[in-house]
């Protein structure tokens, strides 16, 4: 019976040959890479990155995460440019070319007509001789001598390496322009960063006749159909003026019929409880979210300037909108 194959051997071999490859980038870099910030920073267009094959789809999530850390990009397939996608490309952009030899063919093929509309050219290659490297403005060498593949032919060592020069790229580019976290929600809205970061009380609180609410001579019977109806868990209790005066919840319900009291005769202000915390529609829901947390409480109040309710929310409205 044969032994059993060695994966572990294998894939340590691999993620150390994958290592040693980016860690020799700190090797190469140069005034080429200054040169290529630069180019991109002033860059009036957009950033259009293109590669064939493996060197594309690396190129494609370069061109993501330049786009999502505040450098527009997009990825161009060199094939469809010489066949109509050229015009995608001006010459207030930045062309970002990957090819390992530097010779690939559907990108040899372009960088002519990239030169001849004077879009400023940046390589990322294996090879500072080739052609495309010589044509280019500035040519960031990844210098893999050998690829993680044992017959030397899948790209992986190479690969790994442009994936983390243009990460390099980047995230240089991301402290130059002094990239905000605020930033970053804006081209991230549907995660969990950007809902924290954008989403106010005033996108998730109910309002209108949805907020509820009794007035403060309201008995307590009657109180407890509107906890009801609006089930958010509480109401707001306001005086004649509409202003807030205090908050019923289910724990004030709870203590209220430890204390036998008629229910149906007392009014609200008995029992409610008069100094309850507040919040403006116009902060934050992850501020909001804090003060619940700190306060351990499951439902806020919102309120104008003059203390009148104008929206209320809870714990599962946080949860639905994925604040939490």
């Amino acid at each position: 019976m044969s032994e059993p194959f060695d994966y572990l051997s294998t894939a340590r071999r691999t993620i150390e040959l994958e290592r040693d490859a980016v860690s020799d980038l700190l090797n190469h870099l140069n005034g080429d890479f200054t040169r290529a910030c630069d180019l991109l920073l002033g860059c009036e267009g957009r950033v259009i990155v293109t590669g064939m094959g493996k060197s594309g789809h690396i190129g494609n999530k370069i061109a993501a995460t330049l786009a999502s850390t505040g450098t527009p990009a997009f990825f161009v397939h060199p094939g469809e440019a010489s066949h109509g996608d050229m015009g995608m490309i001006t010459s207030k952009d930045v062309v970002i070319a990957l090819s390992n030899s530097g010779e690939t063919s559907e990108v040899v093929t372009i960088l002519p007509l990239i030169k001849r509309m004077n879009a400023p050219l940046i390589s990322i290659t294996a090879n500072p001789n080739s052609t495309m490297a010589q044509a280019s403005d500035a040519s960031l060498h990844i210098g893999v001598e050998r690829e993680a593949c044992p017959l030397g032919l899948a790209p992986t060592s190479s690969t790994t390496a442009q994936l983390v020069m243009g990460d390099a790229l980047a995230i240089a580019l991301l402290e130059a322009r002094g990239f905000s976290a605020e930033d970053f929600a804006f081209s991230h809205p549907g995660g969990s960063l950007g809902r924290r970061l954008l989403l106010k009380v005033s996108d998730l609180m109910h309002t209108g006749d949805d907020i509820p609410c009794v007035s403060s001579d309201t008995s307590i019977n009657q109180t407890l159909l509107e906890v009801t109806r609006k089930r958010l868990g509480m109401t707001a209790v306001t005086d004649s003026e509409g202003r807030l005066c205090g908050l019923f919840t289910d724990g004030d319900l709870r203590r209220t019929l430890d204390r036998d009291i008629d229910l149906k005769n007392t009014p609200i202000s008995e029992v409610m409880t008069p100094d309850c915390t507040t919040v403006a529609a116009g902060i934050l829901a992850a501020e909001a979210l804090q003060v619940m947390q700190s306060r351990q409480i499951n439902a806020l109040l919102v309120v104008d300037e003059n203390r009148r309710p104008v929206g209320a929310l809870n714990m599962h409205d946080m949860l639905k909108a994925g604040v939490i």
